[in-house]
């Protein structure tokens, strides 16, 4: 059974850092591509950054780049999104999904297996 488990989201000031974590079960997510995305309230789930299966290509959103960094452990079976810098606009709640393949791994409707979602809020 495909299972993701996103942790480390909360509550955190501007300019703080968070690592968000998704830990995987039930398949080797080395061979997966891997997303993340984020929704706030009223606007629609968006890509942040992924990892394509393909190639292991890292891609992230305008908004993020250059402040968000993800990444994989493979022995642990675990995805991270570790977040710097952070802004208010980041609140939302952040998800991880995962698929056996991704055309466009920015885009949630490739993605079949998804977590439970965490949630962040950056706030003074």
């Amino acid at each position: 059974q495909v299972q993701l488990v996103e942790s480390g989201g909360g509550l955190v000031q501007p300019g703080g850092s968070l690592r968000l974590s998704c830990a995987a079960s039930g398949f080797t997510l080395d061979r997966y591509a891997i997303g993340w995305f984020r929704q706030a309230p009223g606007k629609e789930r968006e890509g942040v950054s992924c990892i394509n299966s393909s190639d292991g290509k890292v891609f992230y959103a305008a908004s993020v780049k250059g402040r968000f960094t993800i990444s994989r452990d493979n022995a642990k079976n675990t995805a991270y999104l570790q977040m710097n810098s952070l802004k208010p606009e980041d609140t939302a709640v952040y998800y991880c999904a995962a698929d056996w393949w991704s055309i466009n791994c920015m885009d949630p409707t490739d993605f079949g297996s998804w977590g439970q979602g965490t949630q962040v809020t950056v706030s003074s």
